[in-house]
């Protein structure tokens, strides 16, 4: 490929990418999650994929706009501030729409209330049951 058929990809490129790079709104905010992750399922697991460096663009311009929106920025200021246990079973509960007695892989409705106040602890059996049931890694809970 010669520089100009180069630089005519790029600009080419660049007017594609236009409406996610940056984001500027939800519905292409939303777009372009469903789009990294079309693209993460066919990149290869090598530097050398250049649909990497694409990843890398659309995950930066993601990072941009959620840092950028109240909500999502109030959202990650607490869950980082929360134990990976305990977000991560409070991120479980939410999707499946789950209250303190929906969850006998940790005991009674009092027992996961201890949990969740960080009074008690998941152990090791909590979340081999927990993973088992939602089909997620054990490792997320870490």
């Amino acid at each position: 490929m010669t520089a100009v058929a180069f630089k005519e990809a790029c600009h080419s490129f660049a007017q594609a990418a236009a409406p996610y790079i940056p984001l500027k709104d939800d519905a292409h905010y939303e777009e372009a999650l469903e789009l990294i992750e079309s693209l993460l399922e066919e990149a290869e697991d090598s530097p050398d994929d250049p649909i990497n460096a694409v990843i890398d663009l659309l995950g930066r311009a993601i990072e941009a706009y959620e840092n950028r929106d109240e909500e999502l920025a109030a959202f990650e200021e607490c869950a980082m501030k929360q134990p990976a246990d305990l977000a991560m079973l409070r991120l479980l509960m939410a999707q499946h729409q789950l209250g303190t007695a929906d969850l006998p892989e940790i005991g009674s409705k009092s027992m996961v209330s201890r949990v969740l106040s960080g009074e008690r602890s998941l152990n090791k059996n909590h979340i081999k049951a927990l993973s088992e049931r939602f089909h997620v890694k054990a490792g997320l809970f870490f």
